[in-house]
């Protein structure tokens, strides 16, 4: 029971980060990468937007999750499955730390100005691009621990090494 348990709420972390990178993709790219600097206000002043939030919450969140099923799940047909999204997972994390997170904040904290730059918006249209391509991967990786959740518990048929 708490393999599958650990396992269900694992993938409904994982589907959360999706979730949020979706939304993010629809409503807040969108606006923020149009005109840089002058589309940037959405980040700046006293009632900005502050993502951040909920990304330093759900990684980490989502990173436990995914630890704690594998251990509970070690002995059977899923672990394989449950090693791949984990490890691609935090594949997509160190990326993310190391490009995409400088690189917005870069674009972010650009000063605001009436003035269109074209080659900030440039790199935020090519930060988006890079952005989905990071999404797409992500969602594949939901498909791999999905159906971990579809194998039944089965310690019989697992070759051990």
């Amino acid at each position: 029971m708490i393999r599958n348990l650990l396992l269900i709420l694992a993938s409904i972390s994982f589907i959360t980060v999706i979730g949020g990178a979706v939304y993010e993709h629809l409503a807040l790219v969108p606006v923020w990468s149009s005109a840089v600097p002058a589309s940037l206000s959405v980040f700046q002043g006293e009632y900005r937007l502050t993502p951040e939030k909920f990304w330093m919450l759900i990684h980490p969140v989502t990173v436990g999750l995914l630890i704690a099923a594998l251990v509970a799940n070690w002995t059977s047909d899923r672990r394989p499955l449950i090693v791949s999204t984990l490890a691609g997972y935090l594949i997509v994390l160190g990326i993310t730390f190391f490009y995409f997170v400088p690189e917005l904040m870069d674009l972010t904290q650009t000063p605001f100005s009436e003035t269109v730059d074209a080659a900030l918006t440039d790199r935020a249209n090519r930060w988006e691009t890079l952005s989905l391509v990071r999404l797409g991967f992500l969602v594949i990786l939901a498909m791999t621990l999905l159906s971990a959740l579809a194998k039944p518990f089965d310690t019989r048929s697992y070759r051990r090494f």
